[in-house]
């Protein structure tokens, strides 16, 4: 697995991370045994950069990770988040969640995932999400804090605005933003990444298959109906066969490159800039190892092109999130 440097001081991690939030939460029923094996196998080829969060199963997933990482500590680079609460079991924008930035709450949700986790450090460790009403400065010098007695050893932030962007990093180096991209989300390319680029910060990519969309696997909505996106804007019927006829476009490019359509959008991703790291997400080996071998897929520029032309910026029918998770991005 080739290595890319996260941030512009940062360590060398994995050009290609794993997401684990599918193993615990949102994408069907859990398979810890599964899980466990994919973790040890991202290990064994050297995709060291994990990527979790406190409300991934509200501290299942974090669970989940912690014998893995601690039997094989050396070899991972660990990132966590908080931001996101819930008084009652659910996701971001039900009934029952809230987002907290507050500094009280980051050093105790950085306590609390050092405990599930077992582990002394970690070491990248985000805002979830950010409560406009809570000044980023705050937030910083609390993670400054964390910083300092050793508890964090990095510090990001996820969803952000390009102006609490340059906020944060005025009070602590900020060394990665976690934000959705790939081929069906480039809202990135304006503000953001010109201004991680300005301030040498990494940009960390989730969702970069599409939500699933980009593994040219799914062909009708029942495939999604046992998990979120049975709710998500892009997968609703309106919009369903638009978004189909895009992969379609996707799929007919990577069969001319001779990889897979998830292939091709983690290898048009990494194109895009040395300073862009996707982390797929999956509980299973064999979409793992699918994602890790994407490292080794050069693009020529006319295929990036190609990519590019067969789904245009703003081509993708649907908003990303449902109307009450989209009121949590971009402040």
């Amino acid at each position: 697995m080739i290595r890319r440097r996260l941030g512009a001081a940062g360590p060398e991690v994995s050009a290609i991370g794993l997401g684990c939030m599918g193993m615990s939460f949102a994408y069907g029923q859990p398979d810890d045994a599964e899980s466990t094996r994919t973790l040890n196998r991202a290990l064994d080829l050297g995709v060291n950069h994990l990527d979790t969060a406190d409300m991934y199963g509200w501290g299942a997933n974090e669970e989940l990770l912690g014998p893995v990482v601690r039997a094989r500590r050396d070899e991972v680079f660990l990132a966590t988040k908080f931001g996101n609460r819930s008084s009652g079991g659910g996701a971001t924008g039900q009934p029952g969640a809230y987002v907290d930035s507050s500094p009280q709450w980051a050093r105790e949700a950085c306590d609390a995932s050092l405990a599930r986790l077992g582990i002394d450090t970690i070491d990248l460790y985000y805002l979830h999400r950010r409560d406009p009403a809570t000044p980023i400065e705050d937030t910083m010098g609390a993670l400054a804090d964390l910083v300092s007695a050793g508890k964090v050893r990095l510090v990001g932030l996820s969803e952000v605005s390009p102006a609490t962007l340059r906020a944060a990093h005025a009070v602590h180096p900020v060394a990665a933003v976690q934000m959705e991209y790939s081929l069906f989300t480039r809202d990135v390319e304006g503000g953001m990444l010109a201004t991680c680029r300005e301030l040498g910060v990494a940009l960390v990519a989730y969702s970069p298959v599409g939500r699933g969309w980009l593994t040219g696997g799914i062909t009708s909505r029942e495939q999604v109906s046992g998990d979120w996106r049975a709710g998500a804007p892009r997968f609703a019927e309106e919009n369903f066969a638009a978004n189909l006829a895009l992969v379609d476009r996707v799929r007919a490019v990577a069969a001319d490159i001779g990889c897979t359509p998830a292939q091709a959008a983690l290898a048009w991703l990494l194109a895009r800039g040395d300073d862009i790291l996707p982390i797929p997400g999956t509980k299973r080996v064999r979409y793992l190892e699918e994602n890790a071998a994407a490292a080794d897929v050069r693009l020529t520029a006319g295929q990036v092109a190609e990519l590019d032309s067969a789904v245009p910026a703003g081509a993708v029918a649907g908003q990303r999130y449902p109307e009450a998770a989209m009121r949590y991005v971009g402040h």
